[in-house]
């Protein structure tokens, strides 16, 4: 009996111990572009260095190392990516939606959106999100100003840290998600806020965070209604620990929707970061063998995972970076030679002779 009971407190202890974490999401204000000025504009930057990804490796040899040398894309604000409902995605809204570094004089640089919904009266959404799914699998890692990526001295290659934890869009050994916040700036729009989460077994989520109806920042928060705080109404269990891999939660972006009863048009809102309390799912505790050192099995699955996660964002980078080079980069004709360049008569205006 007295086992028994000393079992039962120690449970009681562990569970208890897991409530109440608090961690940083993903911070906007680290997302700056600090590196690799834009090829038309050399005074503008591009990418932000603690986030960069190199693409080339997934492009196939087909390439010149020239090619392959621009072929970076990271986390840095403008890269993010407005997507409308297909019913509200004519060209004109398209080209209308997009973000932006905005300078905060409270938080220093946020994230601004800048949304065109359809003017017509009908339901419609958008969604903000990053130009790559975020990995959770990325060592730790050195990037030169050119987007170079080395692997950090102090990585030990894929079980460690991820490069995209700590405000970057990772939180690892995530339980249940007690509470979820985001500072947003509002304009006094009616429209809805949702903020969308991705677990490790990649199921999504859309956190209702409410109205931007009001001037000015403020934190809108989200608490989860299934949560039970009192220990003694728990299921409790006793989960294998090794060789799992403790799971975690990445940020997949924001959804803003607008009821067909609301003003269309241009939607402008700015965001700082997004947090969350949850419970821990293991325990960091000293353990008298280190069985990752010994079997290596964490790390060869981690590994895989990180693999796919690099040729699934890879692709499709890839595919954008070919149209980016078929795109023209003409502003306005040739005038034909032998002509004044002043719009006369070449042969091509619609002036007919007798």
């Amino acid at each position: 009996m007295k086992r028994i009971f000393i079992l039962v407190a120690i449970t009681l202890f562990v569970v208890g111990s897991l409530v109440a974490e608090e961690a940083i999401l993903i911070d906007f204000s680290k997302l700056t572009a600090d590196i690799i000025s834009d090829q038309n504009q050399e005074d503008k930057l591009t990418q932000n260095r603690a986030t960069v990804m190199d693409f080339s490796q997934v492009a196939g040899g087909s390439f010149t190392s020239e090619q392959k040398a621009v072929m970076k894309t990271s986390l840095a604000i403008e890269n993010w990516e407005v997507q409308l409902a297909s019913s509200s995605r004519s060209i004109g809204n398209q080209v209308r939606s997009y973000t932006l570094e905005a300078p905060s004089k409270q938080w220093g640089t946020v994230m601004g959106v800048r949304i065109h919904f359809p003017i017509e009266p009908w339901n419609s959404w958008a969604l903000i999100k990053p130009p790559f799914e975020i990995p959770a699998f990325e060592p730790a890692a050195d990037v030169d100003d050119e987007g170079n990526v080395t692997a950090s001295e102090d990585s030990d290659g894929v079980t460690g840290p991820s490069r995209f934890e700590d405000g970057f869009g990772v939180v690892k050994n995530v339980g249940t998600i007690k509470a979820l916040a985001t500072n947003v700036y509002g304009l006094n729009f009616p429209h809805t806020l949702y903020a969308i989460l991705l677990d490790s077994q990649g199921n999504e989520r859309e956190v209702y965070l409410g109205p931007v109806n009001h001037d000015g920042w403020a934190e809108h928060t989200w608490q989860n209604p299934a949560y039970i705080t009192e220990v003694r109404n728990r299921e409790l269990r006793l989960y294998p620990l090794y060789p799992f891999s403790t799971p975690f939660v990445k940020f997949a972006g924001f959804k803003i929707q607008r009821d067909k009863e609301q003003p269309g048009g241009d939607f402008i809102t700015y965001f700082k970061d997004v947090k969350i309390i949850y419970d821990k799912a293991v325990l960091d505790t000293d353990r008298d063998i280190d069985d990752e050192a010994l079997w290596n099995i964490i790390k060869e699955r981690e590994t895989e995972k990180k693999i796919y996660e690099m040729r699934q964002f890879g692709n499709s980078q890839v595919l954008r970076y070919l149209d980016r080079q078929k795109q023209a980069t003409e502003s306005q004709f040739t005038p034909t030679e032998g002509g004044d360049g002043d719009g006369g008569d070449d042969g091509g205006g619609d002036e007919t002779t007798e």
